[in-house]
């Protein structure tokens, strides 16, 4: 991780019977995401029984944290899935700037400054 780096840790529980929904939002957003400059990340591990699922998101720094929550993919499918799932956790690693940090929080995200790096 660089200084300007963020990362995103997200852990959602999966509704009972909205899996099929669930993975067919999941790609959709995979897809979106794929076309935006800035995102290093977006890695999805869903645990055995398919009834948890952990988002690992990684930005090259706050500008592309802040396109990242203005675009599409954020705007649209992201209230889209939590209708099929629960928000356990969101934890944000890193700046994300002073345009996101307030917006971030307000969904319930802890931010954790970088305290120190490996001689980067």
């Amino acid at each position: 991780m660089t200084k300007k780096m963020v990362r995103f840790t997200v852990e959602m529980t999966i509704n009972e019977g909205a899996f099929n929904e669930f993975e067919r939002i999941v790609q959709t957003m995979i897809a979106g995401s794929l076309k935006e400059s800035g995102t290093l990340g977006y890695d999805f591990f869903l645990s055995a029984d398919r009834k948890r699922c952990l988002l690992l998101e990684t930005y090259t720094d706050a500008d592309a944290v802040l396109a990242r929550m203005t675009g599409p993919v954020v705007r649209e499918l992201v209230p889209k899935l939590l209708e099929t799932s629960s928000l356990n956790r969101f934890e944000v690693y890193g700046d994300p700037g002073p345009k996101a940090a307030p917006v971030l929080k307000a969904h319930g995200a802890q931010i954790f400054d970088l305290w120190r790096l490996l001689g980067r």
